[in-house]
């Protein structure tokens, strides 16, 4: 595979395919957070009355949620994509291929919301969530507290996160040509993604489906791990952080 251009035409038409691609995420993000600044839907703030039709909501809130949430970090691994498949005239224009990529990667956070909508949905039922989703369970909060930091901690983590922070490696390992191929290769980037957040995005019936200091607390926290240096090391000490939080709330419960 080659990777670097050689010839000025061809490193014009590689800024200009990352303009393409930052322009377009930077729109998709940007209008996420609009939606979430919005109220996501003002309905779940009052006492949810289960219909089908606020069963599609919540599952699109819960979207459009990790599109906010998860996008700005997996940006390094898109533009490595978009850069790489530059150099790959057989898979078509770069913009349109990683579109693919992209909606590869956001079907796996699909799959997410929609375990979360049934989530939701459970709590709910057993009177464990405020009608803004915060829980109302001191064992809840500490159990989840204490899951999601002890998760911090395990092998699996620790795997996932390495693919997530190894976008060049990444790219070479799981390469496929052509638009199903992006399309595969941006659905296992989503199940390495997901394997590394699903605790911390559970951390969000703790702090508040709808407190937007949280989500964007929660969201800062992903992008400081998946990118800077010693991410890992932060991974590892918000793991001990979360365990001892939640260990110090049973406590006091008991």
């Amino acid at each position: 595979m080659v990777w670097f251009a050689k010839d000025q035409g061809s490193r014009r038409g590689l800024t200009s395919d990352r303009l393409i691609v930052v322009s377009a995420l930077l729109i998709v993000v940007g209008s996420a957070w609009a939606y979430l600044w919005a109220g996501a839907g003002m309905s779940m703030m009052m006492p949810a009355v289960w219909t089908p039709g606020y069963a599609v909501l919540m599952f699109f809130m819960w979207w459009i949620m990790m599109v906010a949430m998860m996008l700005p970090s997996a940006t390094p691994m898109i533009l490595v994509f978009a850069r790489a498949n530059h150099h790959q005239l057989e898979t078509g224009p770069a913009r349109v291929a990683t579109s693919i990529f992209v909606l590869g990667y956001l079907a796996t956070w699909a799959a997410f919301s929609l375990v979360a909508t049934l989530a939701q949905w459970a709590l709910q039922r057993m009177g464990l969530l405020t009608p803004s989703l915060v829980s109302t369970s001191v064992l809840l909060s500490s159990g989840i507290l204490i899951a999601a930091g002890f998760y911090q901690l395990t092998t699996l983590k620790r795997a996932c996160l390495r693919h997530c922070r190894s976008p060049l490696a990444f790219v070479s390992t799981y390469w496929r040509q052509g638009a199903l191929g992006a399309l595969r290769m941006g659905f296992v980037h989503g199940i390495f993604c997901v394997g590394c957040c699903w605790f911390l995005m559970g951390l969000l019936f703790f702090g508040g489906v709808m407190n937007l200091y949280w989500i964007a607390g929660l969201a800062l926290f992903v992008l400081f791990e998946k990118t800077v240096p010693a991410g890992h090391w932060l991974g590892y000490a918000t793991g001990v952080v979360l365990l001892v939080w939640g260990a110090g709330m049973l406590a006091k419960a008991i």
